[in-house]
This record gives structure tokens, sequence and C-alpha cells, in this order.
């Protein structure tokens, strides 16, 4: 496993988040992107928590924010350099907004993410 620190890791998904396409990233709505060090259960690299913008209708008010979360040891523990944890959180990152947009695992799968 590599060691990235915690601040270097949250900067990669940063980066990671600045390579979506603008078309995209202003259309994304009540969705936050955190860093956590774990998942909830092994071999997870990330989970989106919400309700996609394609399930969304006029009852959408007041709801709290869907969660994207990006599990530091889980990516660093599958890296062996720094080049493959930004290329790790970069699919991860791509792959958990895909869910925000309501694309499915296998799809994303066929895209490559």
């Amino acid at each position: 496993m590599i060691e990235v620190s915690r601040e270097r890791f949250e900067e990669l998904v940063a980066e990671a988040l600045d390579t979506i396409p603008p078309e995209l990233t202003r259309v994304m709505n009540n969705v936050v992107v955190v860093v956590v060090d774990d998942p909830p259960e092994p071999d997870l690299l990330g989970l989106y928590t919400g309700i996609p913008l394609t399930e969304r209708g006029d009852w959408y008010a007041g709801v709290l924010p869907d969660r994207i979360e990006i599990y530091r040891n889980s990516i660093l523990s599958i890296c062996k350099s720094e080049s493959d944890v930004v290329h790790e959180v970069r699919i991860t990152v791509v792959h958990e907004v895909g869910h925000h947009f309501g694309i499915d695992d296998d799809r994303l799968h066929e895209l490559g993410w």
C-alpha cells in the first residue's frame, strides 16, 4: 500500500472532479463529495447515496444533499504508485458521479468506468 496524505488525497479528488466536463458539473445539483478513510464494507472504492437526477421530480425539494464518498484506504490498498492513485481516484470519482446522473453499474463498466 502506498502512503498518500489525506490532504494530498483530497487534492486528487478535487482534480478528478475538475476533469468532468463543465456542461455536466453545471447540472450536478444538491450533491457533496467527501473523502472517507474506510468503507462500510470491504472492497468498496466509492459509494453514491441519494436520488439520481433522472429520478427527481416536482416533489424533489428540501432534501438533504446526495453524498459521494471516496474511500481513501481502499484506493491506497490497491495502488503501488501515486500515478496509480491518480488513476483510481479519477475512475472512482467519475463512476460515482455517473450514478448521480442515473447511470447504473453495468453501463458505467461498459463505458470503462
